[in-house]
């Protein structure tokens, strides 16, 4: 694997068509992964009071998932970060038919600018391109990795309450953003979720409700009444049984349970006044990468449900639970700590 630089500026400029109309499409996350990349918890205003707790969980992921694909962090590169949900501000990769890999660098402000500008974690994805000498596509579209979803074949998924929400790009309609997701993920069709669960900063993304499992099957979470997620994913779950794919099917869908409500004691700090905060925990916020899934748990009666409904569901793969519940007082878990990179032929 080369680390020389290249001239990102030059790739960038060679790129002025769209992805799609280049024959690059997002793989979906089933597909085979050349590595992870990571970067590491650091930022103690991310888990006051907690840091190293996340910290020993984070070594723990790292050294499960080791076993099945190779994990690079962006510090090992020499890459500066503000924090560590790569997931949301890392390089979107895309692939194309003759074997070539490419990303795409989207605007990251901050999950609708809820936090001061994290310009190091913005411009991640073109150190990551110039890194492995490929070329990536610059835009001034507002997007997190983890508000998008991709079945490989055609369709995207999504939700109203983030990519709609008037702190990412207010400017746009919906069906200017679905074109936008088109021509970048080299998707056809589009399936609008109403939103996310209470804890989540980033207004709901998609990766903690509804996942993709194989092309025609999704797996979403469902709560009982009273339940404080009860009502929206209930929405979701309506939506998802009408839903249709890129060819007019319906879904196969799967029930995740919901783990029992978490909060956290969070200090006063630049960002707000603090106090006791719903954490978002969710066994959604799982990473495929080659055969292995990597489901976060919490040490609740939830987890083995979660895992034995992603067995029935997925049973060639292998389905391994991972203590999250020092991590997820950052606002995130596994899918959010990650970003997979595609296998293909041109490996860099």
């Amino acid at each position: 694997m080369g680390t020389n630089e290249t001239n990102t500026s030059d790739r960038v400029a060679q790129l002025n068509q769209s992805a799609r109309t280049l024959g690059y499409r997002m793989p979906a996350e089933w597909e085979p992964l050349t590595r992870v990349w990571v970067t590491p918890p650091h930022n103690s205003d991310t888990w006051p009071g907690c840091l190293d707790h996340a910290q020993q969980q984070f070594d723990n992921l790292i050294k499960i998932m080791s076993a099945h694909v190779e994990v690079r962090t962006t510090q090992s590169q020499g890459i500066a970060t503000n924090d560590s949900w790569i997931r949301d501000y890392g390089p979107i990769f895309v692939v194309n038919k003759s074997g070539k890999l490419a990303c795409h660098d989207f605007v990251f402000n901050c999950w609708g600018d809820k936090y001061e500008p994290y310009r190091d974690d913005d411009a991640v994805p073109l150190h990551i391109a110039a890194k492995l000498g490929i070329p990536v596509w610059e835009h001034t579209l507002v997007l997190e990795g983890g508000s998008i979803e991709v079945n490989g074949s055609g369709t995207g998924m999504t939700t109203r309450q983030c990519l709609l929400n008037s702190n990412r790009n207010p400017s746009m309609t919906q069906t200017q953003i679905e074109q936008a997701l088109h021509d970048t993920l080299g998707t056809r069709h589009t399936v609008w979720l109403p939103g996310g669960i209470e804890g989540d900063d980033t207004d709901g993304h998609i990766d903690d409700v509804a996942r993709f499992i194989n092309p025609d099957t999704i797996a979403a979470v469902r709560t009982p009444h009273g339940h404080p997620d009860h009502d929206v994913l209930e929405q979701n779950w309506r939506t998802l049984k009408d839903a249709r794919d890129q060819d007019g099917r319906k879904f196969n869908l799967v029930e995740l349970p919901a783990p029992e409500p978490m909060w956290y004691d969070y200090p006063a700090d630049q960002f707000g006044p603090g106090g006791r905060k719903a954490l978002p925990t969710s066994h959604a916020n799982f990473l495929i990468a080659n055969g292995a899934v990597f489901v976060p748990t919490f040490g609740q009666h939830s987890d083995d449900t979660a895992m034995r409904a992603l067995e029935r569901a997925m049973p060639n793969y292998k389905i391994i639970g991972v203590r999250c519940e020092h991590l997820v007082v950052g606002l995130g878990a596994i899918h959010c700590l990650t970003m997979g990179q595609p296998t293909v032929c041109d490996e860099r």
